[in-house]
């Protein structure tokens, strides 16, 4: 729960060794918060990170969980542990994905799956069980990394476009749900954002940074706000996009 200053005193990442993710949690630290907890495929690689926490805010706790982006059964059973390290939770971040750039999908439509399952099933396991969790406290911000390439999906990137369309969708629904219990979802969507996972692309219209990200991230948090784009001007752009005709729509170089 939040102290008396109003500083969330517990924050979760689910897929600690994102930018974007680690880039929010940075802006959300401040004297007052206790608990840290990143969730990792990867302990090794989150721990560089923990200890980035640890020489800035040295009376954190910092603790490490792994999970499996593609174990979408395991997923409660990955929230209980968390729970057991911070009792309850202000604000969790998830931030797992997969983007499956240059995966010839056609001709091995297996390399789906997994692109799927962490993208979609798995994370839709993991908001149900956060869910419960918030609903359960009477409190909790969840924070959901979409994208704006759900919005209307590319020929270029049609797998990641369609499950970053459906988790979307999933989350806005189920905060519909948590509204009574005093929770609720945050669903964010950033355009091309220059990090690891978008390494060696080229940048799209409109780029940005994951600390551009996380500013903008960390402001929504504490409003009623439900859906944020990053940067805002896409929102603008994609609601032109959304209604173009499909004719004009396959003739653009995206």
């Amino acid at each position: 729960m939040k102290n008396g200053l109003g500083v969330s005193q517990s924050i979760v990442l689910f897929g600690g060794t994102s930018d974007i993710g680690q880039a929010i949690v940075n802006e959300l630290l401040r004297p007052g918060v206790a608990h840290v907890v990143l969730v990792s495929r990867n302990v090794q690689d989150a721990e560089g990170f923990g200890q980035q926490i640890l020489q800035r805010f040295p009376d954190i706790d910092v603790h490490h969980v792994r999970f499996e982006g593609e174990d979408a059964s395991g997923m409660p059973r990955v929230v209980q542990e968390v729970i057991a390290l911070v009792a309850d939770i202000d604000v969790v971040i998830v931030a797992q994905a997969l983007l499956g750039e240059g995966l010839d999908l056609i001709n091995n439509p297996e390399l789906a799956v997994p692109l799927a399952t962490v993208n979609f099933t798995a994370t839709m396991t993991l908001l149900l069980a956060l869910a419960k969790q918030v609903s359960h406290q009477g409190y909790g911000r969840i924070v959901l990394l979409s994208s704006v390439a759900g919005e209307r999906v590319r020929r270029s990137n049609a797998a990641y476009g369609a499950t970053k369309a459906g988790i979307d969708a999933f989350a806005l629904a189920l905060d519909h749900d948590l509204s009574a219990s005093g929770g609720s979802i945050l669903v964010v969507r950033p355009g091309f954002v220059t990090s690891k996972m978008t390494r060696g692309m080229k940048k799209a219209p409109f780029s940005t940074t994951p600390e551009a990200v996380a500013k903008i991230v960390a402001k929504a948090i504490d409003s009623k706000v439900r859906v944020v784009w990053c940067p805002g001007l896409l929102r603008w752009v994609f609601m032109i996009f959304r209604h173009l005709p499909t004719a004009i729509w396959r003739k653009l170089p995206i």
